[in-house]
């Protein structure tokens, strides 16, 4: 009974330094972001803003007493390089979440090594295939492209726009978007008078504008990521294009104003997250504090206003902690927690995620913007 009694009491011990240590241990997150590159307009805030609320949550005592640490890799755009740090930051740095990266093809690259890894994702790309059909370990934060085209389907029918020319690029993201948003103008009665596309590397595209003026349509709608789209606005101003443009989410930063000119992009209407027109919104929307709040944090540590592609990253930060903190820090306890999240309110949304849905927005993730004098402004 004796050296029974010893056992218990050594095993105890034992228990409890384990629950020490894991208390006292760190949470490591691992970030896949294009830094460099020609999507640095995307990677460049998602780094920022993870280091920021890391640093932040680590000031305020971590989670449960355990400290976090980013291990962050620049991808450069590149989907093999994505691929190959995605298995580095599994097998070496030991991550028990992955957040990023930050474009749909080198999500879709990744997917197969965290599916196998059985490590949460969190992408923070928009193409719809990341995450549908649904796979066990793969989220993503920015809302799905049919939702972004049917914003823009909606205004469109109040100003009875019925035809459009479509003008897509060739990456992940626009194919995407150009397969989502043909499906939905035949289901909503649009008509596509034309169909033309522009490599991602392309430093002109007259000629496919050339075409689409002879057509005549009642609206231009290009889907891409800088710097094709405003490309694509100056060209349209210097071919003399009144035909209204709407341009995709992809471009909802102030990069995409500075890079095609306030002139040229003056008029120019996309869907747009709230962080691009917050101090337009009613003090009571639920978003509200905590956009001012976000932007006023990285203004301060950045001395530039923040982007609603830094808060993708802001947006998986939140997620992945809240499901530390409701479930537990093992990838299998994040990801549980990750398909559990509910009402969660953060920069692009209010997330309800299912075992369905590893999305978890809906329309209300958007507002319809229009480029005036340089900045966003609401339309009505």
């Amino acid at each position: 009974m004796k050296k029974l009694s010893v056992l218990v009491c050594c095993l105890s011990v034992v228990l409890l330094t384990a629950s020490l240590s894991c208390a006292s241990g760190t949470i490591k997150i691992g970030g896949l972001f294009a830094v460099t590159g020609p999507a640095s307009f995307l990677g460049e805030p998602e780094k920022r803003t993870l280091e920021l609320l890391v640093k932040e949550a680590n000031e305020k005592g971590g989670i449960g007493g355990q400290k976090l640490e980013a291990v962050i890799y620049d991808t450069m755009g590149d989907p093999t390089k994505a691929q190959q740090l995605a298995t580095k930051l599994i097998r070496d740095d030991k991550v028990t979440v992955i957040i990023g990266p930050s474009t749909t093809g080198e999500s879709m690259a990744v997917i197969p090594v965290v599916e196998k890894e059985k490590i949460p994702l969190i992408s923070c790309a928009a193409g719809i295939k990341i995450t549908d059909p649904v796979k066990s370990w793969v989220f993503k934060t920015p809302a799905n492209d049919h939702i972004a085209a049917e914003k823009i389907f909606a205004y469109m029918t109040s100003k009875k726009q019925k035809t459009f020319a479509l003008l897509t690029v060739t990456d992940g993201f626009g194919a995407s978007g150009r397969e989502q948003i043909k499906v939905l103008a035949k289901q909503k009665g649009f008509t596509v008078v034309a169909d033309e596309v522009y490599g991602p590397k392309d430093t002109d595209m007259t000629a496919q504008l050339t075409k689409i003026r002879g057509i005549k349509p009642d609206a231009i709608i290009c889907w891409g990521t800088n710097p094709g789209p405003a490309v694509i606005t100056k060209n349209v101003k210097q071919l003399g294009i009144k035909t209204p443009l709407y341009m995709s989410h992809g471009v909802a930063s102030k990069k995409y104003i500075e890079l095609a000119g306030t002139d040229a992009a003056e008029g120019v209407m996309l869907p747009a997250g709230k962080l691009a027109v917050y101090e337009a919104l009613q003090k009571s929307d639920v978003q509200y504090k905590l956009l001012k709040g976000y932007d006023q944090s990285y203004k301060k540590a950045y001395g530039v206003e923040a982007s609603t592609f830094g808060g993708y990253a802001y947006d998986a930060f939140l997620l992945a902690t809240g499901a530390i903190k409701k479930n537990g820090a093992s990838p299998e306890q994040i990801r549980t927690g990750l398909e559990h999240t509910s009402k969660l309110v953060s920069i692009s949304g209010v997330f309800n995620m299912s075992s369905k849905d590893h999305n978890g927005l809906d329309l209300s993730a958007f507002e319809m913007v229009k480029v005036v004098k340089g900045d966003w402004a609401l339309l009505k």
